[in-house]
């Protein structure tokens, strides 16, 4: 499809879904006595940025298929400029995470920049003021409500503030121990001793995970790791073994296979005929109850495994809330949806079940093991957290007029400084737009969904571990970080219950159904990382580690700098070009609206 053909197709449905909300809005429903209709009403009756007069609109989409096409078809070229068609996956993402030269990582983390963000930063500022219009004839203040909607929570940010200051003691003692570790393998001149981390020696190109640092982070070096990556290729794993695996976990529960047309139709690995794929992975509902896909550009490693893992519970939840009305086939909240798949990943993860897969030999009852474990999961699960909460806390501040539009960068290292305690390797400038190297920005995907997953899945994961007889908060022989509930169909019967009423229900009930609770609590996050955490404490008292970072450094600036990558990169045309002559095949970064009137597709992604 043509990009002028899917922007035709935005617009019918725009028009469609226009025209619904004008007869919803005729309707009284907020008298009507049957709570589940006046449920579906108040839910058809926000319309989104379709409420935008059609030339608005027209260019809403425009924009953002521009700020789309610019990130899904960069490269940039490697150090030595020998080879500039370097795209992020794999090419890019691969040397974020195994280079351990300075020099080649810093040029790799800029040239990203200079060929996504830095491109795009005049069309998203053009963006949100669309955003914002569509907010405001929804009836919303600016684009913070109109998102937050969703979450139906008065005092959502509170929430998630408070939610914050509940974890920043153990964010704090594991960045001051990276740190630690990163200062002794590259030297005090690359990492300070109370500064924030580099931001691009943390193995991953937004630093959003740390879990390709395990090789330095190690606690216990000598002793086994729960990466079984060479063992999955020695066993000849392929990308389709992964997900037949990863159906067969969910099965064991008593939970609903995957379908014919899920076999037949996802992509599960990244094409090699030439077609432009944004490998962010995802999943897609066509509701029908049969038609659900995944687009994962799948390699064999233990993290990918966990990744289909994730997306395989997007599928799920399709599937069981197959049987709701339209309006409430989707997530009791953003979270939620993010949260199943990576629920059952933490039992996938664990050394037992490692052992019960045939991918390790055997189980060591060895504390120094289990640490090593421990620590694997928080590069990737701790170290998330402010990275999940700066994305949506600083686009939040930028539809409000917080952060006005010539401050959009530094206030973005502003958070990133002061929240997660990292910098750039150069000073940044306002000429530069480093968030629009991140895909869930030009793509304009809310992000505190993935944060408020991070939460919530380990209260899933706490209470269905009870239910499976797998863990006791009073036997610390069996610690929650060990629960594996495979093959247990109370579990599996526990959480059927709640992926099965969808958006029925506010998420509190969907909440409770499956953990007692009708609040968002990082006490169960808390309790599977508590002896990593006291772990954490002596490792850096006794190293003399400092628990925080200065914040006094300069990290960007209103002026232009220069910066000094070798050969900046082959790109796509700038974004502001309107051309619609490009031969682009449906992908990931065709807007929900699109598939929608295509297909009648949801689209969930990856974070």
């Amino acid at each position: 499809m043509t990009s002028a053909g899917m922007l035709a197709s935005r617009l019918e449905y725009a028009r469609f879904e226009k025209d619904r909300w004008k007869q919803v809005t005729q309707v009284d429903w907020k008298s009507i006595k049957d709570e589940n209709v006046k449920r579906q009403f108040k839910v058809l009756s926000k319309l989104g940025t379709a409420a935008l007069p059609e030339d608005r609109l027209e260019k809403y989409d425009q924009l953002q298929s521009g700020m789309e096409r610019t990130y899904s078809t960069a490269r940039v070229c490697n150090l030595n400029g020998t080879s500039c068609d370097l795209s992020l996956e794999p090419d890019l993402s691969e040397i974020m995470a195994n280079s351990r030269d300075p020099e080649e990582l810093e040029h790799v983390w800029l040239a990203w920049r200079e060929n996504t963000g830095k491109k795009m930063r005049n069309s998203y500022k053009e963006f949100v003021e669309l955003i914002n219009e569509a907010a405001e004839l929804n009836g919303f203040s600016d684009g913070t409500e109109l998102w937050l909607d969703v979450y139906d929570t008065a005092d959502f940010q509170s929430q998630i503030a408070r939610l914050w200051d509940q974890l920043t003691p153990l964010y704090e003692q594991l960045h001051a121990y990276v740190r630690g570790r990163l200062r002794q393998h590259y030297g005090e001149e690359v990492v300070s001793r109370d500064g924030p981390i580099p931001a691009h020696l943390l193995g991953n190109m937004w630093s959003q995970s740390w879990g390709n640092l395990l090789d330095i982070c190690k606690p216990y070096p000598e002793k086994a790791s729960v990466d079984v990556t060479p063992q999955m290729k020695a066993q000849g794993y392929t990308p389709l073994k992964m997900f037949q695996m990863s159906d067969e976990f969910f099965t064991s529960l008593g939970l609903i296979p995957m379908t014919p047309e899920f076999w037949n139709r996802s992509i599960l690995e990244k094409p090699d005929d030439g077609r432009e794929l944004v490998c962010h992975a995802s999943a897609w509902d066509f509701y029908d109850g049969k038609d659900v896909r995944i687009k994962q550009c799948t390699v064999v490693t233990l993290e990918d495994l966990i990744t289909a893992h994730h997306e395989m519970g997007h599928i799920e939840y399709f599937l069981q809330y197959a049987g709701q009305p339209q309006v409430f086939k989707t997530g009791a909240n953003p979270g939620f949806h993010e949260a199943v798949g990576d629920t059952l990943a933490l039992s996938v993860a664990t050394p037992k079940h490692l052992k019960k897969i045939g991918l390790l030999e055997e189980v060591i009852n060895d504390p120094e093991v289990d640490m090593n474990f421990l620590m694997s999961v928080a590069l990737d699960k701790i170290a998330f957290l402010p990275f999940g909460y700066v994305m949506d806390k600083w686009r939040w501040g930028v539809f409000s007029g917080d952060i006005s539009e010539d401050d959009l960068n530094c206030e973005w290292w502003k958070l990133r400084l002061g929240l997660q305690g990292i910098e750039p390797p150069q000073v940044r400038s306002e000429m530069d737009f480093d968030p629009g190297a991140k895909y869930h920005i030009p793509g304009n995907v809310p992000y505190i969904r993935y944060f408020v997953s991070f939460i919530i899945q380990f209260q899933f994961h706490k209470a269905l571990c009870i239910t499976a007889n797998q863990y006791d908060p009073n036997d610390r022989a069996r610690p929650l970080h060990q629960c594996d509930i495979y093959n247990n169909k109370e579990a599996g019967k526990k959480l059927a219950k709640m992926l099965s009423m969808g958006a029925s229900k506010p998420w509190p009930d969907a909440m409770e159904a499956i953990t007692g609770q009708r609040e968002m609590d990082a006490t169960a996050l808390r309790d599977y990382f508590q002896p990593l955490e006291d772990w954490l404490k002596r490792e850096n008292q006794e190293n003399q580690e400092i628990i925080g970072w200065k914040t006094d450094e300069p990290v960007c600036t209103r002026e232009p700098q220069p910066i000094s990558t070798r050969g900046g990169g082959d790109h796509a045309d700038d974004d502001d070009d309107d051309d619609d002559d490009d031969d682009n095949g449906v992908s990931a970064a065709t807007p929900l609206s699109t598939l929608l009137l295509l297909a009648a597709a949801a689209t969930v992604l990856f974070r």
